[in-house]
């Protein structure tokens, strides 16, 4: 069985969204990472060493699988239960643009929206997410053609992009791109998404 560890208004929305489209028994448990106390279970201690959400514990025949971080969630999910059809195989040739989207998100989008809300100043050559124009364009090529990210394959990619893209949104911070506010719109119009967002608003209650 695996345990969500969730808190309301976080990115672990993005991870109950993902376990929405696997379709796998899964429980939430709430953490509200906002208050000290939260790193007194013994669970979410050990499943997320920075007190940070999301956060997985995968109770399986091995053993149990400990992790924190979207994108390394993610990608255990999508391998580890394959059935969901949600990862390339690893001798797929779409498997090297589908681990680039995978970190995409930690690694470009996510500093690159830091960089636009905090009004920093970046070397596009030398900062590791270029700038904030620079992983919109990316972006936009990579969704442009679509209808996702791998062409005409809907990836656990999607939920990580898609999410930040409709965070980018939520902020205010998403550029005026035709390209981009049309693979929001079917990313929301998907009904693992719409379900985890309800589910989402539920559970603040």
């Amino acid at each position: 069985m695996i345990t969500l560890f969730w808190c309301p208004q976080t990115r672990a929305s993005r991870i109950l969204w993902l376990l929405e489209e696997m379709d796998v028994p899964f429980e939430i448990r709430m953490i509200d990472i906002r208050k000290p106390e939260s790193k007194n279970d013994p669970d979410f201690a050990a499943s997320s060493p920075m007190g940070k959400v999301p956060a997985i514990m995968d109770m399986t025949a091995n053993g149990t699988v400990h992790m924190a971080d979207s994108a390394a969630i993610g990608l255990y999910l999508a391998d580890r239960y394959p059935a969901s059809g949600l990862a390339p195989a690893v001798d797929d040739p779409s498997r090297g643009d589908y681990l680039y989207w995978m970190t995409y998100t930690p690694g470009v989008i996510e500093p690159a929206m830091a960089e636009k809300m905090n009004n920093w100043e970046v070397g596009r050559a030398t900062s590791g997410w270029g700038n904030f124009d620079l992983m919109v364009d990316v972006l936009e090529k990579g969704v442009e053609t679509g209808p996702w990210l791998l062409g005409e394959r809907f990836s656990a990619a999607d939920v990580l992009v898609g999410s930040s893209v409709y965070f980018m949104k939520l902020f205010g911070v998403l550029p005026d791109s035709r390209a981009l506010a049309a693979y929001a719109d079917r990313c929301l119009a998907r009904p693992a998404y719409q379900k985890a967002l309800a589910r989402d608003a539920e559970l603040v209650v």
